[in-house]
């Protein structure tokens, strides 16, 4: 149906930092969630590595985090105040279980700064104790404060991308195309995509290398979206995809890396998404269903569970 021998050369751009260089079973280096898939070695890290590490964790992980922090960091006071003597804190000695759990009971009152004063140092070791820990409590809690700020103030892009994209028939060519929607009810502003593809193939060599294409889009940026974008590349005789029949396709070692940006109200700037598909997930001769209808009193309705269904096409 398709040629597979075309007298044409797709035009190839420049390593944006992979390397020519792959390999058979080659991964996406974007996971599909937009992060890094990128095993880093010898890496020198620097504390400022630690904060943006704990900007990145889920807010799950976080507040588990800081949790074993505060119980770890206030059970060492506490084994410091049970070392000095438990006589050095005004509360009447127990058993070790008692006394290390009034030990840490002081220790948290005392790096929160509450001190409700039902307990309280009485020898000079332990007030210089726990006013190191005061001290450290206020750092503590000043870090804590910054990295909430940081994780709540940072630029979080709601972008969905279709599971899947297709190839199909369009306009007497083919044409792949994929989904994308706002998880918010804002509207972007400014919406702007890149696609650039990979494939691997093996060279006159025998050897793995990898080609770049950046896919020319049929629109690659518009002023506004309200609803969802279809993204449609046209597989004309100046695409690198057009030597390649629909079965050759689902079989491509290749990979379509995304980069989509818009201006966000909320945070009065720019903010970027990255994804990725690998052509396993293409589906051949389907399009997407409509996501868009229309109510009795003519209001648009945006059917989110429809991003990724899709249908025979014609």
């Amino acid at each position: 149906m398709f040629e597979t021998t075309q007298f044409f050369m797709a035009k190839k751009i420049q390593d944006p930092g992979l390397g020519y260089s792959s390999n058979q079973n080659v991964q996406s280096f974007i996971k599909p969630d937009g992060s890094s898939n990128i095993l880093h070695l010898n890496r020198v890290r620097s504390f400022a590595d630690l904060y943006t590490y704990l900007l990145e964790l889920t807010w799950t992980a976080f507040l588990l985090l800081v949790t074993i922090g505060f119980i770890l960091l206030n059970s060492f006071f506490a084994l410091i105040y049970l070392w000095i003597g438990i006589e050095a804190l005004s509360f009447a000695p127990g058993s070790f279980l008692e006394n290390f759990l009034n030990a840490f009971n002081f220790s948290a009152q005392t790096i929160t700064t509450v001190g409700y004063g039902a307990i309280s140092p009485t020898g000079m070791i332990s007030g210089l104790v726990s006013s190191m820990e005061a001290l450290v409590g206020l750092m503590s809690f000043s870090f804590i404060t910054g990295l909430l700020y940081g994780r709540f103030s940072k630029p979080k892009p709601s972008i969905r991308f279709s599971e899947s994209f297709v190839v199909r028939s369009f306009e007497g060519e083919r044409a792949l195309m994929f989904r994308l929607a706002n998880k918010r009810t804002t509207i972007m502003i400014e919406p702007e995509i890149r696609v650039t593809l990979t494939i691997t193939e093996l060279d006159k060599n025998k050897e793995f290398k990898r080609s770049f294409y950046q896919l020319k889009l049929e629109r690659d940026k518009i002023t506004y979206l309200p609803t969802m974008w279809t993204i449609v590349h046209k597989i004309d005789k100046d695409s690198p995809l057009y030597k390649y029949s629909n079965d050759e396709l689902k079989n491509l070692n290749g990979f379509l890396y995304i980069l989509f940006q818009y201006h966000e109200d909320a945070y009065s700037q720019k903010v970027y998404k990255m994804h990725s598909y690998q052509f396993e997930a293409v589906k051949t001769n389907t399009k997407f269903t409509s996501s868009v209808r229309f109510s009795e009193s003519g209001q648009i309705i945006l059917d989110h569970n429809l991003l990724n269904q899709t249908e025979p096409s014609n």
